[in-house]
């Protein structure tokens, strides 16, 4: 495949989960599923733009939580706040009455009250994490952005859709490799995150495989598989794992 069949691809991906500008894509553009490969790359700006402002705002002295929130809020400028609504949708559908129920719930542009109580707890916890994270702490930010868009992506292909429609139907349709090809790139920039990180590293990763996982485990159980507000809770679950035990190691 031609190198800008793959960067059209990248563009693509990170077009679907951050705000960046990308341009105009000319036909015949990717599709979800061929882009998906791109998913844990996205982590890498988003990663770095999180240590950039941590850093900046220390160094003029603002009070850590105030930082902390302040790195939340560029971060859901930069995603659109993707995740945080997959979150709060997914939060909201496991108290349907059954899995139709559910995932109409989640299907909804409405907040529920327990999507609200979700995401203050979840901005909460993050920004007291991130608030306790040092300025030099970019390999670690780095790592928890990129595992947990690799996460989201391993949930996609491992998982089967619970629904004939949406994100999650789309990006795992149409898949042109296997999954291990789809998940190398987006591998090996984790790898060299988290050897640039050390050995704080390893209770970050577990953390954030569990996180990732009991979400999976809710998603199966309730709702049959995923969907894409399923891969935003596993996202935002995971990397809040990830803050919270990077700021206890560091």
């Amino acid at each position: 495949m031609s190198l800008r069949r793959r960067i059209d691809e990248l563009r693509l991906g990170m077009m679907m989960l951050t705000r960046l500008p990308m341009g105009r894509l000319d036909d015949p553009a990717p599709t979800l599923a061929q882009a998906r490969w791109s998913f844990p790359l996205a982590g890498l700006p988003l990663g770095l733009g999180a240590w950039a402002i941590l850093a900046g705002l220390q160094a003029l002295n603002l009070p850590p939580l105030a930082t902390g929130f302040a790195v939340l809020a560029v971060l859901a400028a930069l995603t659109g706040g993707l995740h945080h609504d997959g979150f709060a949708d997914f939060a909201d559908g496991m108290g349907g009455r059954d899995r139709a129920h559910r995932l109409e719930i989640m299907r909804d542009s409405r907040v529920g009250s327990y999507g609200v109580i979700a995401l203050i707890l979840a901005t909460g916890l993050g920004a007291s994490a991130l608030s306790a994270l040092p300025a030099t702490a970019w390999a670690g930010l780095l790592l928890v952005s990129t595992a947990s868009r690799l996460l989201m992506l391993v949930l996609l292909d491992l998982m089967p859709p619970a629904r004939h429609d949406g994100l999650g139907q789309m990006a795992a349709t149409d898949r042109i490799a296997a999954p291990w090809r789809v998940w190398l790139p987006g591998g090996l920039l984790t790898l060299c995150a988290a050897l640039a990180t050390g050995m704080a590293a390893l209770p970050v990763l577990i953390a954030m495989m569990l996180a990732a996982a009991w979400v999976a485990w809710r998603a199966r159980k309730l709702l049959g598989g995923q969907t894409g507000d399923v891969l935003g809770a596993a996202q935002l679950s995971s990397e809040t794992a990830g803050w919270l035990v990077l700021a206890v190691v560091l």
